[in-house]
């Protein structure tokens, strides 16, 4: 058998034991001090990473690394408290393990969140970005031989974030009275944050936040035809334009999505109810 195929049969058995008759519809994966969303399941049964055979261990600041599995808006899902990044020196295979084994443990829908720089000038610091598309400067986690039994070697991408879940999205929204962005994800690999010119560019080329994740796991769900929802909360003005004395921080970052967490987490949880 195929390496990867074992080890990703391998870590969904021991994910499926532990579930037992659980019966997850939703995956969810949880971006950088967004991890609040968590608090909101109910009956929650925690599964750390470090637990299941062949599994990566998240690095990242704010990623808590464990699986935790529970009922979110009258619905069994199955949340990452943190994921796995290429820049923390994992292959794509790795960085894509626990989306397959979420597929195989049975999601019908992926959802994804991550705190990201906002290079539109119009986004402000704890604004929301529902993603509508994306631009990857990442590598694609698809290189290699095929998987055959999770898709085709050449996965349509015309509509990678399902467009019923973004409309329904939008309407809750504003039922709520939240206000949110709708635009472009512009993934690269990080770790360093990028240089004004960098963000010059990635506005020029049609990119409204920038950040270091979410692509992988997207294309891996898209492979296996599994809609997905994906929402970016603006940590940080991504502009060309700094005052002499400016510099990003990773504290900050963490800081300001914290500051957002609740308002993401009301549209995730209402979402989900509508499945």
């Amino acid at each position: 058998m195929d390496p990867r195929l074992e080890r990703i049969h391998s870590a969904a058995d021991y994910l499926k034991e532990q579930l037992g008759d659980r019966k997850p519809i939703v995956g969810i994966v949880l971006g950088s001090g967004l991890g609040r969303l968590a608090d909101e399941v109910r009956n929650p049964l925690v599964i750390p990473y470090k637990a299941i055979p062949g599994f990566p261990a998240s690095t990242a600041i704010g990623h808590k690394g464990n699986f935790i599995i529970g009922e979110l808006g009258g619905k069994e899902v199955i949340m990452m408290q943190g994921r796995i990044h290429f820049y923390e020196g994992y292959s794509m295979d790795m960085v894509t393990l626990p989306t397959r084994v979420m597929i195989l443990a049975g999601i019908k829908y992926l959802f994804v969140s991550n705190a990201a720089g906002g290079v539109n000038y119009d986004y402000k610091i704890g604004d929301l970005m529902i993603i509508k598309d994306h631009i990857c400067q990442q590598p694609n986690p698809l290189i290699g031989p095929n998987m055959d039994e999770f898709g085709p070697r050449f996965p349509d991408m015309t509509r990678p974030y399902d467009l019923g879940l973004i409309a329904k999205a939008e309407e809750i929204a504003a039922g709520m009275g939240i206000k949110v962005h709708k635009g472009v994800y512009y993934g690269g690999t990080g770790p360093t944050y990028e240089t004004p010119s960098e963000y010059k560019y990635i506005r020029i080329i049609g990119g409204d936040v920038t950040g270091m994740s979410t692509i992988p796991e997207v294309i891996t769900a898209r492979h296996s035809d599994i809609p997905v929802f994906g929402m970016s909360v603006v940590t940080n003005e991504a502009h060309d334009d700094y005052a002499s004395d400016y510099k990003n921080d990773g504290d900050d970052v963490i800081k300001a999505a914290d500051a957002a967490a609740d308002r993401m987490c009301s549209i995730f949880k209402k979402l989900i109810e509508s499945l």
